[in-house]
Parts: C-alpha cells; structure tokens; sequence
C-alpha cells in the first residue's frame, strides 16, 4: 500500500499467519479433533435416533404437556397447533434434526459459559481480560465462525456445533457474570458474619439469588444457538436451515418460507419454555 508521495507501506500479513496458525493446529492435533468428532457424531445420532423413535403425536403430548405444566394453558395450545403445522409440512424430521443441534450446542456452551461467568464474577483481572473477549466475539460476523469450524472438523453437522458452541456462548458469560455480581452485598458480609466459606456463598447465596439472570444468558445462548445451526447449513448441517439452503439454491421460495416459518416455530417454542426459568413462579392460566 502506498500514498500520494510514494511511500509504501508493508501489508499486515494477518490471513497468512491466521492460515499458518490453523494449518499447525490440524496438523498436530487431528488425533484430538478427530476424537472429539467421533464423540460429538455418537451424541448427536443417539439423540436424534431417540426423538425420531417417538411418533410425531407421542412428542407433540409430551411437549405440551411440559408447556402446560410449566408455562399454562395458552402456550400448552400454541405447541399444539405450531408442531402440527410443521408434522403437516412434512418438516418433522428437518426440526428434529435442528433440535438436536441447538440441545447439544447449547449444553457444550453453557458448560462452559457458566464456569467462566463465575471465575469472572469472582475475579476483576479475570473479568478484565474476559470482557474485551466478549466484545469481540460478539462483533465477529456470524458466517467468521463458520471458516475455522471445517479445518478441525470437515464438513458437517460436528462443525456446524462448533461454531454454534462459540458463537452462542457471551450472553451465558455475561449473563452469569452480571447475576452474581449483582447479588446485594449486605446479604453477603451477612453470610461472611456467620463464617460462610467462598464455595457456601458461592453455592448457597450468589448462585441462587442470581439463577433468573443465569437462565436469561442461558435463553439467549439458546436463540443464538438456533440462529446459528440455520446459518451453518452452508458447511452441510442438517435439519431446517438445510431446507432454507436448498430452497434457495433451486429458487424454490415457498418452501423456503415453510421452513422458515418452521424454525419460528421452534424458536418460539424454546424462547417461551426457558423463559419460565427466568420468572417467578404463576398460577396456570
């Protein structure tokens, strides 16, 4: 690169040592990605073989079931009729295959979100070093993360989770951070009054005061989660964002929408059961 006066100005190399840095961590970790993807595949077939065991209408009960009990009767009625209309489309198994996904993802991320919410609720230099982390990550393109995924993992539904994992994974930190941090002091010199010890207050105060504002990061790792899994049909997932894919590429626009409206479904779906976590207990409507 150069001015108006000549001068040049040497490029950044950035791409080729990002390339160099992923080229030796294939090259002298495969045995260990190779390993993680054989784990991650037999996850994903058992749970996906277990819910596709079930009759469509088996799940659809089972499901509003767990809406009525947790939620009341008007979302118990919204399952109903948003799964059928999916079994009616003959998206069933794309949503399955979806839903098995964002499961897996979203239990990986919080895994490992929640530890690093509390070590950066605990710590000021940890929370120092973690939160410029976060921005980053959550500035990062969604399609960015889809580029290192293929290196380790290949072309898939492994890495599709992968980059679902780290994608999904700074509102569960951030979440866990703030809810711990928010706990009142008062009620924490009261706990070190009666001799409580870190993990007692940890485990018996900060944690449960600051659970609704855990399941607030938890939901929102959950919609990332799904937002993702659609996006990473381009490096061959399966389920509903495979379906928008192919639509696409045939310009088939209704059957995009009819996906389209299936992952709404879904999403809704999951939006509104985590969401019961989050609030106080109400009476069923």
């Amino acid at each position: 690169m150069s001015d108006a006066t000549g001068f040049t100005i040497p490029k950044i190399e950035l791409g080729d040592w990002i390339e160099t840095g992923l080229d030796y961590l294939t090259t002298n970790y495969s045995s260990i990605t190779r390993g993680i993807s054989k784990f991650t595949e037999t996850g994903i077939d058992v749970l996906n073989d277990a819910l596709m065991w079930l009759p469509e209408w088996a799940l659809i009960a089972l499901v509003t079931l767990l809406c009525w009990r947790l939620a009341g009767t008007r979302l118990a009625i919204g399952s109903v009729l948003g799964l059928g209309l999916i079994w009616n489309l003959d998206l069933w198994d794309p949503m399955i295959e979806s839903l098995t996904l964002v499961v897996i993802a979203t239990l990986v991320a919080v895994v490992i979100a929640v530890p690093l919410g509390i070590l950066a609720a605990l710590s000021d230099r940890f929370y120092k070093v973690i939160m410029p982390v976060l921005d980053f990550m959550q500035t990062m393109p969604a399609f960015v993360y889809l580029i290192p995924a293929i290196p380790f993992f290949g072309i898939g539904s492994v890495s599709a989770i992968f980059a679902t994992v780290i994608f999904s994974m700074p509102p569960a930190i951030r979440f866990t951070t703030l809810g711990i941090r928010q706990v009142p002091n008062d009620l924490i010199e009261a706990a070190d009054a009666f001799g409580a010890t870190r993990s007692q207050k940890l485990f018996k105060l900060q944690l449960p005061l600051s659970l609704p504002t855990v399941m607030a990061g938890i939901n929102q790792t959950i919609m990332l989660a799904l937002s993702m899994v659609v996006i990473a049909a381009m490096i061959g997932a399966d389920g509903l964002g495979n379906e928008v894919w192919k639509a696409i590429q045939r310009l088939r626009p209704g059957d995009g929408f009819e996906a389209g409206i299936a992952v709404v479904i879904l999403a809704m779906l999951l939006d509104r059961l985590t969401q019961t976590f989050s609030k106080e207990k109400k009476p069923r409507s």
